[in-house]
């Protein structure tokens, strides 16, 4: 049986390139939306969601942060994929024939220097891959997408040029989410910890709240803070820390953050990847 994974964007996104990458052989399954990826899991459509959290250029993924709580849905790893923008056109177009660049806002801001260079008016477009799809079917010689790769396999476009972004640590982190926790065995090294909480409306409550983490040496390498329900009083976090649940000292600094919190949810604990582990401490 052909196991599913789902992401939001068309094929030839990032996200399925993360899909690819972290589970080879497996179906990619795109969808519209964060919501509709996270459907796909809940209607086992799918066994597995790629969502990316955040990006080491252009931050978190808001609607990530906001929607992942309330999907009933559990983290069970996390993945690394460095984002390696081309330069994409249809077959006959040359670096002097183009006139304009089309692909999602986020990704023509981190090409600005290619775009001065050759001189390309951006075009805003819904994703990358769509912007390939676009430019596959539209044809001529003036027009070229930023993209992946893969999406130019997928679309048959021409790769005019690699790693065009500005920034060669241009990394975006996924959450892999599946309907049931999977979490590693007590003792396990190398374990990360996501949860939510909300603090009690007293003074210092977060300060006392994060204190046991510091206490008990839990190192905290995610803490995020939003909005609910569009109270400016209403603050949730978000929280990645290094370490299993049950972990003495994890379970010691998780007992005190209840004491100061109106609600901790652990979303879910998984194996930390490759990448975090070679860059911890940089």
């Amino acid at each position: 049986m052909t196991q599913t994974i789902a992401f939001q964007g068309l094929l030839g996104a990032y996200s399925d390139l993360a899909c690819r990458a972290a589970y080879p052989g497996w179906q990619t399954l795109p969808c519209p939306s964060f919501e509709a990826a996270m459907d796909a899991v809940r209607s086992d459509a799918a066994q597995l969601a790629m969502l990316p959290c955040e990006n080491s250029l252009a931050g978190r993924v808001p609607d990530i942060h906001r929607l992942l709580p309330e999907s009933g849905l559990s983290v069970v790893g996390e993945h690394f994929e460095r984002v390696e923008h081309c330069l994409l056109a249809p077959q006959g177009a040359t670096l002097a024939s183009l006139k304009r660049a089309h692909s999602h806002p986020v990704a023509l801001g981190q090409v600005r220097n290619i775009l001065r260079d050759l001189n390309l008016v951006p075009v805003i477009e819904a994703d990358t891959a769509g912007a390939a799809a676009l430019i596959a079917e539209r044809g001529g010689i003036e027009d070229a997408a930023i993209a992946s790769a893969l999406a130019a396999e997928i679309y048959g476009l021409e790769i005019l040029q690699q790693n065009v972004e500005d920034a060669a640590h241009n990394t975006t982190r996924f959450y892999v989410c599946s309907r049931t926790p999977a979490p590693p065995l007590s003792g396990t090294a190398d374990c990360v910890t996501s949860f939510v909480f909300r603090v009690r409306n007293i003074p210092a409550a977060l300060y006392k709240a994060l204190g046991g983490f510091a206490t008990n040496g839990v190192n905290m390498t995610k803490l995020e803070s939003y909005m609910l329900d569009g109270e400016f009083t209403a603050t949730q976090f978000l929280a990645d820390v290094d370490g299993h649940p049950e972990d003495s000292n994890l379970r010691l600094a998780l007992e005190e953050l209840h004491y100061f919190s109106r609600e901790v949810r652990v979303l879910g604990t998984y194996k930390a990847h490759p990448y975090r582990l070679a860059h911890q401490g940089k």
